[in-house]
């Protein structure tokens, strides 16, 4: 055989292979493996239906729609012998999708939206809702004796009889003809309900009591209601609503209400029904922080409190860990592993529960520090503007210097010591040898743990919620924000703690932070790039 000829013979040799693994598949031989992964599957698929179900009983036709994207192509992966990367890529760019993309994109919308209390939901919805809340006992209607019943899952629905024919409703379904026998008053019995007796509905009175149960699919009719879970009253709502005009009328008075491009019915003279339903509002979320005189000043407080919040952050916790490192990094100091075992201490602590002992330790009456340490002083640390933003720095610097001591002791330690020395037999001053040596040495590898430092900072919204709240608050602010709060804690406050929720306004303030922190990253690395050419 020649020496072209062996050549020759790899590539029959590598199909030759390839075909041995195709064939050793579990998915062609069903070993144990291919059952395990068929199990897995199954079970997979049995979630993707189930949520596929929710979605569409719900309408949720965007989720549907991903969610059957999703199972499809992880049967297609998963089964198919063509897709071997995608078996192990598949499973993090789902997350990737679900978690960041798709957040960041509907964070993107909702900010460009009236979302928030009020306006919800969609214009369907909030129609129901407000022909719902105006409803009032029709005056001289009969009563319907009622059978209170629940289904298999919990839920309570009316059973009534009317004309001898059996009936049922619940919540979100309007009445409809049922087969159960009855005695011409109430039901006797039906299939795939409970008919509760009185201690049960007693244990449901909240729930009995609010049921609502639509007459029929048009909201006009109005509903049935009970106030004794014995007998229900038709209920009908004062306001009238004509989709051909898409109009609203108050039936009592005649006043008509009309959309409007805030999203909401109004009447002529700028009465509001309310709840509203969601819109699209171009930039004004963007805008509102910095044209509404009544935000945009405790706005632009918190906005450069949260720079100097991160910018101290990581200068003072830097500052003391470098200057530990040094002490700690000289050979004549004598037991430098105890000490430096006990300075990481803090570090071994969550940082939610350190900053909780901080806050009772800063305590203004019961604190230890005014206590103990003061002797019985009465010092406003969380109290007054000016100190709780103090106490914030001299919190974080407790807590994140022994992240900086451990990382500039690493990098110190990595300095070749001829360096050093040949500066000192030369005559430079320690100071000189660390200005000129050390630092500049030191930042090439610390610089870009600084810059993700400094964005963690200016996230750091467990520090600001646990010990200060945010506190003390801006007297004349619609929204309950404070001298301490950074960004994100003004987005958390804005977003579930201002009585009016309003998501729009938070998803447009996330958005400028996600921006500051990209420019600032951005620009740091780029001076990170000039230090690596020390």
């Amino acid at each position: 055989m020649s020496i072209g000829q062996q050549a020759a013979t790899p590539p029959h040799s590598r199909k030759r292979s390839g075909a041995g693994i195709q064939d050793a598949s579990p998915a062609r031989n069903f070993t144990a493996g291919f059952f395990a992964k068929l199990a897995i599957m199954a079970v997979i698929n049995a979630f993707g239906l189930y949520g596929l179900y929710a979605s569409w009983a719900v309408g949720a036709w965007g989720v549907f729609t991903g969610l059957a994207i999703a199972v499809i192509v992880a049967n297609w992966v998963y089964f198919s012998r063509r897709a071997i990367p995608g078996k192990y890529l598949y499973p993090g760019l789902l997350f990737l999708f679900t978690y960041q993309l798709f957040t960041m994109v509907y964070t993107g919308y909702v900010a460009f939206t009236n979302y928030g209390d009020g306006h919800n939901s969609t214009k369907a919805d909030a129609i129901s809702s407000i022909l719902s809340y105006n409803e009032k006992r029709v005056e001289g209607t009969a009563g319907y004796p009622i059978t209170v019943l629940e289904d298999a899952d919990g839920n309570i629905a009316f059973g009534i009889v009317d004309d001898g024919q059996s009936k049922v409703g619940a919540n979100d379904t309007a009445l409809e003809n049922i087969d159960a026998p009855n005695d011409g008053a109430r039901i006797t019995d039906i299939d795939g309900y409970t008919i509760l007796d009185f201690a049960q509905i007693a244990a449901n009175q909240d729930e009995v009591v609010n049921l609502r149960v639509p007459i029929s699919d048009d909201p006009n009719d109005g509903s049935l209601r009970t106030t004794d879970a014995t007998n229900a009253y038709v209920y009908r709502s004062v306001l009238e609503y004509d989709e051909s005009r898409d109009v609203m009328t108050n039936v009592e008075t005649g006043v008509e209400y009309t959309p409007s491009d805030r999203g909401n019915f109004v009447s002529a003279d700028g009465e509001e029904l309310s709840p509203g339903w969601r819109v699209f509002v171009g930039g004004e979320n963007f805008t509102k922080m910095f044209t509404d005189s009544r935000l945009s000043g405790p706005f632009f407080q918190i906005l450069v409190w949260t720079f100097v919040f991160a910018f101290l952050s990581v200068a003072t916790t830097f500052a003391l860990g470098l200057a530990l490192a040094l002490v700690f990094n000289d050979p004549r100091v004598r037991g430098r592993k105890f000490y430096r075992s006990l300075l990481i201490l803090p570090y071994a602590f969550p940082g939610f529960l350190s900053a909780l002992v901080w806050r009772g330790m800063l305590n203004e009456r019961f604190g230890f520090i005014n206590e103990v340490i003061l002797q019985g002083s009465s010092v406003p640390w969380l109290t007054d503007p000016w100190l709780a933003k103090f106490s914030i720095i001299m919190v974080n610097l407790w807590l994140g210097f022994p992240y900086m001591f451990l990382i500039c002791t690493g990098t110190l330690q990595s300095i070749p010591s001829d360096v050093l020395e040949s500066a000192r037999v030369d005559g430079a001053s320690p100071w000189r040898v660390l200005r000129s040596i050390i630092l500049p040495l030191l930042m090439v590898s610390t610089a870009p743990l600084l810059i993700s430092s400094f964005a963690f900072n200016f996230n750091n919204f467990a520090l600001i919620y646990m010990l200060t709240g945010g506190g003390p608050n801006f007297t004349g602010s619609p929204l309950l924000i404070g001298s301490t709060d950074i960004l994100i804690s003004m987005v958390y406050s804005v977003a579930f703690e201002s009585g009016v929720k309003q998501y729009g306004l938070a998803s447009a303030v996330s958005i400028l932070i996600f921006i500051f922190v990209g420019i600032i990253s951005w620009l740091g690395f780029r001076k990170t790039k000039q230090l690596e050419e020390i």
